[in-house]
């Protein structure tokens, strides 16, 4: 397996989880984890099971911008995350819920709520890899 990187889509009852290859770059849904006691634990053996070079977090805010209580509840999650010595980076998550529920919706298929965590965290990967994309590019 290629080195890869990690988003995560933090929610208060379920953290959806997207991975990519650090080489190929394309995000797909990995998993949806409960939020937990044990979720940094369950995190951390992901990244390590993915060879994970770097964890992108959603960081959600409010419409104009502005830090919400669930924005500092995030960043306290990004701070644990460091402690365990990977590089955590911290991605605008502009309504990738919503997104993903009307993506869902359109398929007229059913869906579980982790499938709306997951693709979020997709969307949140996708527009991490496109900005480092053009900075880079």
């Amino acid at each position: 397996m290629s080195p890869s990187i990690l988003a995560i889509d933090y929610g208060e009852k379920r953290v959806g989880v997207a991975r990519a290859s650090v080489i190929a770059r394309l995000p797909e849904p990995l998993t949806t984890l409960n939020n937990t006691d044990n979720l940094l634990n369950d995190i951390k053996d992901l990244a390590y099971e993915h060879e994970a070079t770097t964890i992108v977090v959603g960081l959600p805010r409010s419409l104009e911008g502005v830090d919400t209580e669930q924005t500092r509840k995030v960043r306290g999650f990004i701070d644990q995350l460091h402690e365990f010595g990977f590089e955590v980076v911290a991605q605008d998550e502009a309504v990738t819920s919503e997104f993903a529920k009307s993506e869902l919706l359109s398929t007229k298929k059913a869906f579980a709520k982790s499938d709306i965590d997951q693709l979020a965290a997709v969307y949140i990967l996708q527009d991490y890899l496109d900005e480092t994309e053009q900075n880079h590019g």
